[in-house]
């Protein structure tokens, strides 16, 4: 924003000294700027300010008039005091008149939000006991696992009214009733969970008083007596960082740090009140040892020795491609590039992979060969300046609910939202412009037949095509079959609405393309992403603000694993194993001979250890029993290994495969870096000390690399952060010390004084020019026919996460949500007699699961959709292992399924 010049800025006169401010400034906010302090209760500076408290008085010298600073515009010339003796006896009247109705006030002196109230009650010496007379009297509010609404505590400010209706565009809570039966409540006075709650906690972090309190504070007592630490979320992508609350070793509570950079003062439900797994006591304590099929505890010692010994004996029996690893998209910066190394350089192999092979590999094989970078090329805070933005392949507001919230900011701003997907979600039926439903896996023809309309009716940037793009004239001829009646014919999609949704996106200035796993999970998921960025490259919507590519990563370091070489293919920092220079540069600085040949992906390792092929496995935070396709198979091939080790925090429906199982710390009982989907390295610090004999994953990596033979000796995480700087040219200015700041760096970094990067491709694309790609259309690997009529589509929904190791264990939302679901719409559910609530036989050529069925219009005909994060109904063991050629990414997100009611 450009400064103010001299007719844009106002005097003032604050307590007889003169400061200069934005015009259209409040007294508050000038006054603020300044460093000078005015009480309130009411004001938020992300909300609308209303004055209702009447707190922030302050008195016109001119006038004499009082006046609320939050409200009140600061004019040239006008003078001002914020204390004196008046303003005071006003204050305080107006905090007695507040207490009046309560009979309970929290005593507490913390930074805190819920402890303003208290403190200010101090500040202005009111006594809590200063008036008699009738209290109000209501019912607390306790009907949801997650927070307690004490009436007796409320002072009826309407700040998390107005938080819930401002911030999250929710509306759930409202003033109930009138004059002195007033209270907070549901409209009509109903449950929280029958209305439009979605329990992100924004009234809760709203709360000056301490009405609202999660219910974990409340029942470790004292609610005042906590530690704080400020963290990163470990669960989606969008990298929220926020303060947990700690008590006699266990957490409490958790809110959003007012210095994140990510979320500002947001976090969904999950990130809020689904840390309580930490605490649970069926975490695993101490490594185990399986014997005749039965697991016994074994010392650290023992256990590191026998995996140590068993992955040697197999790397001299059968070589050490025949040994692979997972890596977890959910540990730390520090621990992927660690397992990474280990597995390179200790054990000898390239087998080394993660869970982004499951999601986002085809965005990382199409965005490296288009822009010559993978990643999301803008940053989270540039959304809601968006004039027009495509989503596709992602349920934006269950799945990064964060995200959710800056484009539903865009559209209050003005812009135009496009949804294309097969279920109508939630932020399509809300907020969009227009709505497409396209057959699962279309995509090409859609995207690919946009681009035909534009170039048809000139709305192409042809400046930008000509200075910073190749290819363009093959992937114009491509284009050309495309035609809108064709598009129709594959996708379903109305060729007037197809129309009329190019030339919305061709007109933006800023245009944004938002997606997900919707696009990515396809046997031809690489091909979608290079036709996305055909149509944004074919506009000029790159390279700049508020603008790009975004591929929504779905795990908290899922961006970080990739970077951190936790890939087949690659070195950290993308660099490629099969380039002789890299292979001689990682050989001198880890003084190894390294493998020069690509290893083995996910599907690939289970594949070949059914065969007989890869005998031993290390598994760290992953778990394929219920994320992996055709879990029929990945059963098969984890029986068939010589030998497993899985390290976690939990007992998985994996771990129980395992012949040594390692307890590993959870991240609140580890320090290092998180990489979020916008490129941003975060630093956190250990809250906790590790549950019972858990170990930190690095330490345990590196004691087994020792045990080896390669002796790994890091004295903290830090070091390995360092150590990743040297070696990992994007990442070259992300020391352990530059980022240990809250606002951390956006890679690239590439020098010791760089500030990051906010958006990629600036001038010129990674690759020098951004690569045009003539797409043609493939159908998916499997459709529907007379075995399998219905199409089954997987993905995720807003309260549980990736296979509910976590969520599951999460006694709030396991309580809202505790068993699977399979979405099935009302004309389907008729013809086969079945109503919301019955059992349903879904199979496929796979396999086949019973799970309930609920009723929605959300789905097309013919069409099912199953949360695959439930294991004892897991979608997987129904979804296709077929590959896209080029990501070796599974195609989840179609398949042939048959229906039939149970019973």
């Amino acid at each position: 924003m450009p400064n103010p010049t001299a007719t844009e800025l106002v005097e003032i006169e604050i307590n007889g000294e003169k400061f200069a401010g934005e015009q259209g400034s409040t007294i508050l906010e000038i006054a603020r700027e300044n460093g000078i302090e005015i009480p309130k209760l009411c004001h938020m500076d992300q909300l609308e300010p209303t004055g209702a408290c009447r707190m922030c008085l302050v008195e016109l010298v001119d006038s004499g008039k009082l006046v609320t600073s939050c409200t009140h515009p600061a004019e040239d010339g006008m003078k001002v005091e914020t204390d004196n003796e008046r303003i005071h006896r006003s204050r305080k009247l107006n905090l007695e008149l507040l207490l009046s109705n309560n009979t309970e006030v929290v005593d507490c002196d913390s930074d805190e939000t819920r402890c303003e109230f208290s403190k200010l009650l101090k500040q202005y010496d009111v006594e809590v006991e200063s008036y008699a007379g009738e209290k109000r009297n209501h019912e607390n509010i306790e009907d949801n696992p997650f927070f307690k609404l004490d009436h007796d505590k409320c002072i009826l400010c309407g700040r998390c009214v107005r938080a819930c209706e401002e911030i999250r565009g929710r509306s759930a809570i409202d003033f109930v009733g009138r004059g002195f039966d007033t209270k907070i409540a549901p409209p009509l006075d109903r449950s929280l969970t029958e209305g439009t709650c979605q329990f992100c906690g924004q009234c809760v972090d709203a709360c000056p008083t301490g009405a609202l309190t999660s219910k974990m504070r409340i029942e470790k007592g004292d609610p005042t007596q906590v530690e704080k630490t400020s963290t990163v979320c470990t669960y989606c992508g969008v990298g929220c960082r926020m303060n947990v609350y700690t008590k006699d070793g266990e957490v409490v509570d958790v809110a959003p740090d007012p210095e994140a950079p990510a979320n500002d003062i947001r976090i969904c439900s999950k990130g809020r009140f689904g840390f309580d797994f930490v605490n649970r006591d069926d975490r695993l304590k101490q490594p185990l040892i399986k014997e005749k099929d039965e697991f016994r505890e074994a010392s650290w010692d023992e256990a590191l020795d026998l995996v140590s010994e068993k992955l040697s004996e197999i790397k001299e029996n059968h070589g050490s491609n025949a040994i692979a690893g997972l890596s977890s998209a959910t540990c730390t910066n520090e621990e992927n590039y660690l397992f990474q190394k280990f597995m390179r350089a200790t054990v000898g192999t390239n087998g080394v992979d993660h869970c982004a092979r499951l999601c986002h590999a085809s965005t990382v094989a199409g965005l490296v060969r288009a822009f010559g970078s993978g990643a999301m090329t803008n940053s989270i805070g540039e959304i809601k300046d968006a004039d027009t933005i495509l989503i596709t392949g992602s349920n934006t507001t269950e799945s990064h609910p964060v995200i959710g919230l800056e484009v539903k900011k865009a559209v209050e701003n003005g812009a135009d939202l496009i949804v294309v997907d097969p279920r109508e979600i939630d932020i399509a039926k809300e907020d969009a412009t227009m709505y497409l439903r396209q057959n699962s896996g279309s995509d090409v023809a859609w995207i690919m037949g946009m681009i035909r309309v534009i170039l048809e009716e000139g709305l192409w940037d042809e400046k930008f095509v000509e200075a910073r793009t190749e290819n363009f004239e093959e992937m114009r001829e491509a284009a050309e079959e495309f035609t809108p009646d064709r598009v129709e014919e594959l996708t379903g999609i109305d060729k007037k609405k197809l129309r009329k949704a190019a030339r919305l996106y061709a007109n933006a200035d800023r245009g944004s393309i938002l997606f997900a796993m919707g696009i990515t999970q396809h046997s031809h998921g690489t091909d979608n992403v290079l036709a996305i960025a055909n149509l944004a490259m074919v506009t000029g919507n790159v390279g700049k603000e508020s603008t790009g590519v975004n591929p929504l990563r779905g795990q908290n370091n899922v961006q970080g694993a990739c970077d951190l070489g936790a890939l087949p293919n690659v070195y950290s920092g993308y660099q490629n194993v099969d380039l002789e220079e890299n292979q001689k540069k990682f050989e001198d600085l880890w003084d190894v001979d390294l493998d020069p040949n690509p290893g083995l992906t996910v599907v690939e390792m289970i594949r070949e250890a059914e065969k007989g092929n890869v005998n031993g496995m290390y598994i760290m935070g992953e778990n394929p029993m219920v994320s992996d396709p055709d879990l029929g198979h990945v059963e098969k091939g984890l029986e068939n290994l010589d030998f497993l080790v899985v390290q976690d925090i939990f007992m998985t429906e994996t771990a129980e495969y395992a012949d040594v199982i390692l307890p590993a710390a959870s991240f609140l009982e580890t320090s290092g870096t998180f990489t979020n989907t916008e490129r941003r390295v975060q630093h956190f610090d250990r809250a906790l000390e590790p549950k019972g004999n858990s170990r930190p994953d690095w330490e345990i990596i590196s004691q087994v690399s020792t045990r080896m033979g390669y002796p790994m000796k890091y004295g903290s995480a830090d070091e390995i952060t360092d150590e990743i700087a040297d070696v990992t040219p994007i990442y070259t200015g992300i020391t352990a010390e530059r980022v240990a700041n809250k606002q951390g760096l956006q890679w690239p970094c590439v020098t010791g004084d760089c500030t990051g990067t906010k958006y990629l491709h600036k001038g010129q694309f990674s690759r020098g020019l951004g690569k045009f790609h003539a797409l043609h259309y493939r159908e998916p690997a499997e459709l529907p026919d007379g075995d399998y009529p219905f199409t089954l589509t997987t993905g995720r929904m807003y309260y549980h996460f990736h296979t509910r190791s976590m969520t599951g264990r999460s006694q709030g939302l396991d309580e809202l949500v505790p068993e699977a679901y399979m979405e099935i719409n009302p004309a389907d559910a008729e013809a086969l007699e079945v109503d919301s609530g019955d059992l349903v036989r879904v199979s496929s050529r796979r396999g086949e699961i019973e799970i309930k069925a609920k009723i929605s219009d959300r789905v097309p005909s013919e069409t099912v959709f199953i949360p695959f994060h439930f294991a004892e109904a897991a979608a997987n063991r129904l979804t296709n292992s077929v590959l896209d050629p080029i990501a070796k990414i599974p195609e989840l997100k179609v398949s042939a399924v048959n229906l039939e009611k149970v019973g």
